[in-house]
């Protein structure tokens, strides 16, 4: 757990702040030399990073979801894994387990081998091709910070990080994810197509004879230090207030939720969409130079943050109603709600 740190003067906090976004600038700069266009997604991937939580990628096959995370891996030194998600797949390949070990003299001893979650930056690929029992592998992982194996429990050293990947329009032999666990990820980031302009870029990068060597550019600790940075950013009451009306306005039979909320979907966000909101959007202050967070940093995270907490219901469903619309509606409420009371 890291110590409470002493109040900061109004320089050192200027400074810190400085250093936050001349460090993220240099991380999206590296990150950016592979990665053509999504620049929406690279910043998402980099807030969700920073903030503390985990990002579940959502896009069809070929948009570069999975080189997104592996670059990131090259860019911040960090210790990189990556889990293919795939049916047969059982909870002790992600966890780890004991395994004969020859020990030079004749005889073999149990050996316990860390799993490839055990790492800082954990790629789950196709994370909805698992089966649910693995799928379940990687909650306390997400939640505690910890694998808990027989008897033994593995802290997992910060900063950890699970970047999964899912195809959202394939659905044979696929397992959706469990409301549990979707509300694990911090944000839900939707990765479309490039535009045409970035096409030429990305062949050019791709089919030409010169690959790409990415560096690193940050380390653990400046990723650490930055989170530390990002957790002192102030949150004036009336943005906390924004935010957990925001919330509760997803939730049907609420009072601050608009009809479209309250005619269209069964469950709502949780708490943690409340704390997701105010972690992603001191993120956003600090790269837009303020020095507590706004209303518009809350409105600028409530998509990825909201979207996959809200669960429509089938007449919805059936109407083709998305969650992002839902989010829309709550917004526009909210904001009018504010603004007649301003």
């Amino acid at each position: 757990m890291t110590p409470p740190q002493e109040p900061q003067s109004a320089d050192e906090a200027r400074q810190a702040a400085a250093r936050f976004r001349e460090q993220y600038e240099t991380i999206r700069a590296e990150v950016g030399r592979m990665m053509v266009g999504q620049q929406a997604v690279i910043e998402g991937v980099l807030t969700a990073l920073l903030a503390g939580g985990h990002v579940l990628l959502e896009g069809v096959p070929g948009l570069g979801k999975t080189m997104l995370v592996s670059s990131l891996g090259k860019a911040v030194d960090l210790s990189f894994s990556r889990i293919q998600f795939t049916p047969d797949l059982m909870p002790a390949d992600v966890r780890g387990s004991s395994v004969l070990v020859d020990d030079g003299k004749g005889g073999h001893s149990l050996q316990f081998e860390e799993g490839p979650i055990v790492a800082n930056l954990v790629l789950a690929d196709e994370i909805n091709r698992a089966t649910p029992k693995t799928q379940s592998a990687m909650l306390e992982a997400m939640q505690e910070r910890q694998v808990s194996v027989g008897k033994r429990t593995i802290r997992l050293e910060e900063p950890f990080c699970v970047m999964a990947t899912q195809n959202p329009v394939e659905q044979e032999g696929t397992y959706p994810l469990p409301e549990a666990q979707l509300d694990r990820f911090l944000f839900k980031l939707v990765v479309g197509y490039p535009a045409e302009a970035d096409y030429k870029e990305i062949l050019a990068r791709t089919t030409g004879g010169q690959d790409v060597e990415l560096r690193s550019v940050s380390s653990a600790q400046d990723i650490l230090a930055m989170r530390q940075t990002a957790r002192s950013v102030p949150v004036p009451e009336h943005v906390q207030d924004y935010a957990v009306r925001l919330v509760m306005g997803t939730q049907p039979g609420s009072a601050y939720a608009p009809k479209l909320v309250n005619d269209s979907v069964s469950l709502g966000s949780s708490p943690r969409g409340a704390q997701a909101l105010i972690l992603a959007g001191k993120v956003k202050a600090l790269l837009a130079g303020r020095f507590s967070v706004a209303q518009e940093d809350i409105d600028a995270v409530a998509k990825p943050v909201l979207r996959h907490r809200i669960l429509l219901n089938f007449q919805a469903q059936s109407d083709g109603l998305s969650t992002d619309a839902i989010v829309d509606a709550v917004l526009q409420h909210n904001q009018a709600t504010v603004g007649a009371s301003a």
